[in-house]
């Protein structure tokens, strides 16, 4: 069984037993949380589609972690021109385990 769900304005395929690295979201290490933005449901042939989401189906996580990513380097360079201009940037992000997905 697996579902697509969305988060951050991202979407992932997930299973049980699986762990996530999603946007940051405000949760303690340890805490339940629950994710109810799901898009898809399939399981042993079956699929359920949602439009745009399926009601009443929910994936029970466990927060793991908070990080930060690895660094992505932003350059801009303009040739003969002595100019450079060169930054870098971290992503937050939450660690999940996917404990359950139930749909109603």
């Amino acid at each position: 069984m697996y579902a697509v769900i969305k988060s951050g304005g991202k979407q992932y395929r997930v299973q049980e037993g699986d762990t996530l690295k999603i946007e940051k979201i405000d949760a303690d290490e340890g805490t339940q949380f629950v994710l109810d933005q799901v898009l898809l449901i399939a399981s042993d042939g079956n699929t359920q589609i949602g439009t745009p989401y399926i009601e009443n189906a929910k994936v029970d996580t466990t927060v793991k972690s908070h990080g930060r990513g690895k660094k992505v380097k932003i350059i801009k360079f303009r040739r003969r021109k002595h100019s450079k201009k060169q930054m870098g940037h971290r992503q937050y992000f939450t660690e999940l385990h996917i404990d359950s997905i139930s749909a109603s």
